[in-house]
């Protein structure tokens, strides 16, 4: 092996040894998450990396890269190392707290904004990426978000400020709909849906670091499903629509258990690889 480089070491060597040793560990794209640790720890823009490649690193800030790089070989989500996640075009603040926010959610915030809504509830509001979307997109509406787990809310509520949406997002604790009140002519959720059996089977940087109630709701992976569907008529208003995310291979199962509690199937709309990810429901008596 040839001898490192005499004197400081560049970006672009550290970006070099980062990648390599993140391929090692079996980190899928290493290349991509070197560049985003590279950034975060010398605070540039990623755009702008290769203006400051080919310069000498700051000690201290070589030494922050290699300790996010340590903890990324090790799977800790990017998003937890740099804090935050790009979503719709905005950024929400992540912790261990809330799910990662997904590309394929955002389908879901397609649906819902292709039509019009004043009063939104968001059913598992974790990091708020979908009901701060819904309404940042739509500025006259107002939204509340609910979740089991009070530090999510925290999170949400922290995302609320940060996008200056806090006086049309009211963010508190429910078991589903069991604390909601009033009515909502759109309902929301990216429910738990993978079954417990399914688990293991889930990339580390899921299962090891995203917080596991929702992931999974420990059963079938379509228990949450029917506690939305059972509450979620108390609360849709007359015309109102419920817009739910989908595991992989539930729409049938998912449409079964809506039909069975009277709704009415209104579109199911497929992810870039084919999979029915998104389902619209409607009740009957809404016109639909």
């Amino acid at each position: 092996m040839s001898p490192l480089p005499a004197g400081p070491l560049t970006g672009s060597a550290a970006l070099f040894a980062a990648t390599r040793r993140l391929a090692e560990a079996g980190v899928p794209d290493p290349g991509r998450d070197a560049r985003r640790l590279f950034s975060h720890a010398v605070g540039v823009d990623p755009g702008r990396l290769t203006l400051v490649l080919p310069e000498p690193i700051d000690g201290a800030k070589l030494e922050a890269f290699e300790a996010l790089v340590a903890r990324r070989c090790a799977r800790e989500p990017v998003s937890h190392l740099t804090g935050s996640r790009a979503f719709y075009g905005r950024r929400f603040k992540v912790t261990r707290d809330v799910l990662d926010p997904r590309p394929e959610t955002e389908m879901l915030v397609e649906a819902a904004l292709s039509e019009p809504f004043g009063h939104v509830l968001d059913l598992g509001v974790g990091s708020g990426c979908i009901l701060l979307t819904l309404l940042a997109e739509m500025p006259d509406a107002r939204g509340v978000g609910v979740d089991v787990s009070e530090a999510a809310c925290a999170v949400a509520r922290e995302n609320a400020r940060a996008l200056g949406l806090a006086d049309r997002a009211h963010i508190s604790v429910s078991d589903w709909v069991s604390r909601v009140e009033g009515m909502f002519d759109l309902v929301v959720s990216n429910p738990p849906y993978i079954a417990r059996g399914e688990m293991a089977d889930l990339a580390p940087e899921v299962r090891d670091w995203e917080p596991e109630g929702a992931l999974t709701d420990g059963a079938d992976g379509l228990s949450c499903y029917r506690a939305i569907l059972d509450g979620a008529a108390r609360v849709l208003a007359p015309g109102g629509r419920l817009v739910m995310e989908l595991g992989a291979e539930q729409a049938e199962a998912v449409g079964g258990l809506a039909v069975a509690r009277g709704f009415a199937p209104v579109a199911l709309i497929p992810d870039l690889d084919g999979r029915d990810r998104v389902i619209v429901l409607g009740l009957p008596q809404s016109g639909f």
